[in-house]
């Protein structure tokens, strides 16, 4: 998501009271005059044209709040905790945190970690969990300083939703440039070749909860699916006549498509999976779980 000026003051407010300490590990040692430079550097950058998704479901308070409850800790959640075990990174940047279900996690087990999300509900909940190895950043992963982070993730199909290609390669631009020699970079994308918005229909996804707000029932309803795209509606019903409806857009790249957008941000692609259990990716598996290395 593009930053807009109120997220860029925002940000540089924020950055006067970040610790050196958590970010030190990460290659930066002096936050408050680096970071201010990099953001204003970088905001010139994503002023140009580029389509982000701008979703409720992440900008509703309401919405919001049911993340976690809809999202909870999964298998998706296990593969990638068993992938930093193996790479035993020191500092960690995960895009796209949300909540920082995941984020809370990871600093559980020892790990120092920036939680960068552009969605300032969904961080603003994450926020309210606070943990001391943890820096929570407002913005997208073109805010993010040069550093030497050993790793950086993106969960929850977070790539997905940087709809253009110019988003996209900026995105991993800028994670090259925040990570050392040799860092590795861990994301989920979909494949598009087994056409999974074919099952998002109000049967297959209908789901009642019992949460603060009461029972609420939610539902996914396709749009239309238009080359790449597919656009898509969640339903979230909180009474008999209060229904919110968040109308979203994702992405669907081949593993091809994946393969040549990270060569061009000098990645080296180390591993693809395809499923949760750690099985390789075929044509017909339902995850490409990319792991690549900066060079």
């Amino acid at each position: 998501m593009v930053l807009k000026k109120n997220d860029l003051v925002e940000t540089l407010r924020m950055a006067e009271h970040w610790r050196i300490d958590v970010f030190r590990p990460f290659g930066i040692q002096s936050v408050s005059l680096d970071m201010k430079n990099t953001i204003k550097r970088r905001f010139g950058m994503t002023e140009k044209a580029s389509e982000h998704c701008s979703c409720r479901e992440f900008s509703e308070p309401r919405l919001a709040k049911l993340y976690d409850v809809l999202n909870p800790l999964g298998a998706d959640s296990a593969f990638f905790l068993r992938q930093v075990r193996k790479l035993a990174p020191s500092s960690i940047i995960d895009i796209g945190c949300g909540t920082g279900i995941l984020t809370r996690e990871l600093a559980k087990i020892g790990h120092t970690i920036i939680g960068l999300d552009p969605a300032a509900e969904m961080l603003a909940l994450a926020r309210q969990r606070p943990c001391d190895n943890v820096a929570w950043i407002n913005g997208d992963a073109t805010v993010l300083p040069e550093g030497d982070a050993d790793l950086a993730i993106m969960t929850s199909h977070v790539a997905q939703f940087l709809l253009d290609d110019v988003s996209w390669q900026e995105t991993l631009q800028s994670t090259h440039d925040a990570l050392r020699s040799g860092g590795h970079l861990i994301f989920d994308s979909r494949n598009p070749l087994v056409s999974p918005w074919e099952n998002w229909t109000k049967k297959n996804s209908l789901r009642h909860m019992s949460t603060g707000e009461g029972q609420v029932t939610s539902w996914f309803q396709v749009l239309g699916v238009q080359g790449n795209r597919v656009r898509y509606e969640i339903h979230y019903l909180f009474a008999e006549e209060d229904e919110v409806i968040s109308e979203n857009e994702l992405v669907f790249r081949t593993i091809d498509e994946l393969v040549r957008s990270l060569t061009d941000a000098q990645f080296s692609i180390e591993r693809i999976y395809g499923d949760w259990d750690g099985s390789l990716a075929t044509p017909l598996s339902p995850e490409h779980i990319v792991i690549a290395r900066r060079t």
